[in-house]
């Protein structure tokens, strides 16, 4: 079965070949930890997290590395120059005020202006989030989830690198600086030309780092700063990293390789992020490319707009999570169910109703499954990927992760007969390695880390239902009831007896 993918440098839809037959080395930009994750940022984490799942069923070993960037932010980032505040600074102010407000629970970070800990304590909150919404990934830290802190020496060696192939220079100002013009294929991936660049550089390069540099489009690699919070000495001076770096050297550092087969993040990150590390990559290792297949997922909008706090429309996680869009709690399963439905070369519009429409997807892949356990005794028959089923489910995400048509062979085949349980059973494990929804694989870890009933037991409260109607006692069962439901759950009855489940959403 061929694998088909969008390659974003190409602009055309290519079959996806690893450079080692069955070994995929794929690398994903990961979190700013400076705030909580949103919705738009883990729209891109779980895309990353599907062609994951997706190349591993259909028999590939596939090593994925996710940076966590910890220093090199500055506000302005999207300008030339990346000035502005640093982001650990702005981070260490807002974490002192939602520390006198309680919005940051006791213990949780002892000093904010202490920078390590506020990026561990936004890195830890990330790892949480990312668990709980299933990606491999997050529970393959520090292994697979770098902080850049912890390889300065290895930026500060390869800018030095390109500074003896002629690829850098320091500027009059101290500050080292890539240059564009020896890059030829700089903007290959994103359109630009540096003609372009230069004559749009109004308003995007200040005017006092222009005089340092030779093209507007150079861009930091290395600036000398005894004032930013985070520093480290430099055959340049003291002062740190520029925010590019860092995804050129960790990939090469642990992939172990000059050129990758995947790389994937957001739109956004196109350029300069990624423009720019294709110029390092290359500029440092003399190879054509960095990444063969460049994969990018669209932005996510809210009810039709744009994600803003401003709006109040701004989610992150926990916020869902938590029940801020539907008034109630959300199970993990369905929020990662809502960022993956959507095909990752379009916008997705993340709505309430959506929510809800994934909630009742998820409880019917749920139900599927609890009905093929309990016939099977969860014993499951052996499949292989050239199972119908599986071979149509598979086959609509080998033509560039084509969700709806891998779930639109799903559902109508859940409709249908199931004379052989264990089959059925064996198929959907398969394709639940890929969704993570019918149980989510590290649900019950996860639980039993976070539960606390105060000693709430439903079942027992289905239990004592049932007996007080075998009693005739309804009293009693209709106090049971209530308390059920007071604690959020749905009661229902079935031929088995009283059952309480939890919304969804």
């Amino acid at each position: 079965m061929a694998i088909r993918f969008y390659n974003s440098l190409t602009n055309q839809t290519e079959d996806f070949q690893p450079l080692e037959a069955g070994v995929v080395r794929m690398y994903s930009c990961g979190p700013t930890v400076y705030d909580f994750a949103h919705i738009g940022n883990f729209r891109s984490f779980l895309f990353a997290d599907l062609i994951r799942r997706f190349l591993e069923v259909m028999g590939n070993d596939v090593t994925h590395i996710m940076n966590i960037t910890d220093v090199g932010h500055m506000t302005d980032d999207h300008l030339a120059d990346g000035g502005g505040e640093d982001k650990m600074e702005a981070a260490a102010k807002r974490l002192k005020e939602d520390k006198k407000s309680g919005k940051v629970p006791d213990g949780a970070i002892e000093n904010p202006d202490d920078p390590y800990q506020v990026a561990q304590f936004f890195t830890d909150a990330f790892l949480e989030d990312s668990r709980k919404l299933g990606l491999k990934i997050a529970f393959e830290y520090p292994q697979n989830i770098p902080h850049a802190t912890n390889h300065i020496q290895d930026m500060q060696e390869m800018i030095d690198e390109l500074i003896k192939s002629g690829h850098a220079y320091v500027g009059p100002d101290g500050a080292v600086y890539y240059s564009v013009e020896s890059f030829p294929k700089y903007g290959s991936l994103s359109g630009n030309t540096l003609d372009q660049l230069r004559e749009g550089s109004g308003g995007r390069v200040q005017q006092n780092d222009q005089a340092s540099k030779k093209h507007p489009a150079d861009f930091l690699l290395w600036k000398p700063d005894q004032s930013h919070i985070m520093k480290w000495d430099s055959p340049w001076g003291m002062g740190y990293p520029g925010w590019h770096i860092e995804c050129s050297v960790m990939a090469r550092k642990l992939l172990g390789r000059d050129v990758i087969d995947i790389h994937t993040g957001g739109e956004d990150l196109i350029f300069p992020h990624h423009e720019c590390e294709i110029a390092q990559s290359c500029g440092a290792s003399g190879e054509d490319h960095f990444a063969r297949f460049w994969m990018h997922a669209r932005f996510l909008m809210v009810e039709g707009e744009k994600m803003s706090k401003s709006k109040g429309n701004f989610y992150t996680v926990r916020d869902v999570l938590g029940g801020k869009v539907t008034g109630r709690e959300v199970h993990p399963a369905v929020l990662r169910y809502e960022l993956i439905r959507s095909h990752y070369g379009s916008n997705m519009n993340f709505t309430e109703k959506g929510l809800k429409d994934s909630a009742a997807a998820v409880r019917k892949l749920n139900v599927f499954n609890a009905m093929l356990e309990a016939k099977t005794g969860g014993e499951a028959a052996e499949v292989d990927n050239s199972h119908p089923v599986l071979a149509g489910f598979l086959g609509a995400l080998s033509d560039n992760l084509n969700i709806s048509g891998a779930l639109g062979v799903l559902f109508p085949w859940m409709s249908g007969p199931h004379e052989n349980p264990q089959e059925s059973l064996a198929v959907l494990r398969t394709i639940n390695r890929i969704l993570d929804v019918a149980p989510m694989e590290h649900a019950e870890e996860l639980q039993s880390e976070s539960s606390d009933t105060g000693g709430f037991d439903p079942a027992e409260h289905c239990k004592g239902i049932d007996e007080a109607r075998a009693n005739k006692d309804y009293g009693r069962a209709d106090e049971l009831r209530n308390q059920l439901q007071d604690a959020g759950y749905e009661v229902r009855n079935s031929p088995e007896g009283t059952i309480a489940t939890k919304p969804l959403a």
